[in-house]
């Protein structure tokens, strides 16, 4: 089981460059979790796609369906006090901060290429291709 950040899953179900080092990643560990908070970031890169006429409506649909669905069972609620404690701690955003909660809460680590988790999230979060390494 590991935690991945939004981007990882965009990653994984848009083809771009970084599609490969997802696919990598999935087949390495399948269990893929994360707070709630990634429905809400998925679409938001959904609608990115969808203004900037490189998806369809009915593409941005059946992607966000094939998302859910695949991390359907795996979404977690996590606890404010702990998102807030890390927000003290760190010049991380609220919304970093789940994904690290989260990754501290179920003791695994969180992946991601977010520069500025990686270094001030260094106990929980690794890289694709370090995860990739181990």
């Amino acid at each position: 089981m590991i935690v991945v950040d939004t981007n990882l899953i965009v990653y994984l179900l848009i083809n771009g460059e970084k599609t490969s080092l997802a696919e990598q990643v999935w087949l390495a560990d399948s269990t893929w979790v994360a707070p709630i908070l990634w429905r809400s970031e998925f679409r938001n890169v959904l609608s990115l796609y969808f203004r900037k006429e490189i998806l369809t409506i009915y593409d941005i649909q059946q992607l966000m369906n094939k998302a859910e669905q695949m991390m359907a069972g795996n979404e977690y609620h996590v606890a404010s006090s702990h998102v807030l404690s890390l927000i003290v701690a760190t010049d991380l955003s609220a919304y970093d901060c789940e994904f690290v909660a989260l990754a501290n809460d179920l003791s695994v680590p969180l992946i991601t290429n977010d520069k500025k988790i990686l270094r001030l999230a260094a106990n929980r979060a690794v890289s694709p291709v370090d995860f990739l390494k181990n």
